[in-house]
C-alpha cells in the first residue's frame, strides 16, 4: 500500500499539470481559435479542382459559387461572436466595394444562433455581400485543407479553385486587393506560392 501512494499522488499531479493540454487550449472565452493572419497562395498550376458550395443566406436567398465562375471571389467565414471577425468585416466591406466586377464576396457565417443574428451584424458593419447561413459548419467541407480558425479568408479563381487562404484575421485591405490579382493571373510569376 505505501508503494502504491506514491505512484497514486505521481498520477495525480501528471493529470493536473496536462490538465491545460486538453480541450480547447489557445482558445478564447468564445471557444474557437483565432489563426496568425498568416497566408498561403497557389500558383495555377497547384490550385485544385473548384469548389463546389451553394447554399441559403442569411436572407434566405439560394446561392451558389459557380454562377461567380469567370473572376475571383473572396470568401470570409466568420461568426458575430467572433473578435477579429467583427474588426476585419469593414475592411472586407471596403475592399468589396473598391473590387466591385473583378471579384465577388461571399460570407460563410457559421456558428450563429438564428440568421437574424447575422444579418443584424451586417447591418452594424454596413456589408453588403451575401452570406452563407451554415450554421453546422457543413458548408466548410467544400474547402479541403481549411483549418478551424476563425475568422478564415479564401480566394477562389475564376475557375472556382483556392487561390489563396489566410488563417486568421486578414492583415490589410492590400492583402486582399494582391490575392485577388493572383487570382486573376494566369502566370505563376504574379503570386508568391507559399505552400
Amino acid at each position: 500500500m505505501t508503494r502504491r501512494l506514491p505512484l497514486l499522488l505521481l498520477a495525480l499531479l501528471l493529470s493536473l499539470a496536462t490538465a491545460g493540454c486538453h480541450g480547447l487550449s489557445g482558445t478564447n472565452s468564445g471557444g474557437y481559435i483565432t489563426g496568425d493572419g498568416s497566408t498561403t497562395a497557389w500558383a495555377p498550376a497547384d490550385r485544385g479542382k473548384p469548389v463546389e458550395l451553394s447554399g441559403s443566406t442569411l436572407d434566405g436567398k439560394q446561392v451558389d459559387l459557380a454562377d461567380y465562375r469567370g473572376k475571383p471571389v473572396v470568401v470570409n467565414v466568420w461568426w458575430s461572436g467572433c473578435g477579429p471577425c467583427r474588426s476585419e468585416m469593414p475592411l472586407l466591406q471596403q475592399a468589396s466595394s473598391e473590387l466591385a466586377g473583378q471579384a465577388a464576396f461571399l460570407g460563410v457565417n457559421t456558428r450563429d444562433n438564428s440568421a437574424d443574428n447575422g444579418l443584424a451584424f451586417e447591418r452594424s458593419v454596413g456589408a453588403t455581400y451575401p452570406s452563407i447561413y451554415a450554421p453546422d459548419g457543413r458548408a466548410l467541407l467544400a474547402f479541403p485543407g481549411l483549418s478551424r480558425t476563425l475568422p478564415q479568408t479564401l480566394v477562389l479563381d475564376g475557375q472556382g479553385r483556392i487561390s489563396a487562404m489566410i488563417s486568421g484575421p486578414i492583415p490589410s485591405k492590400l492583402t486582399i486587393t494582391e490575392l485577388v490579382q493572383c487570382a486573376a493571373s494566369d502566370s505563376a510569376k504574379h503570386c508568391q506560392a507559399t505552400s
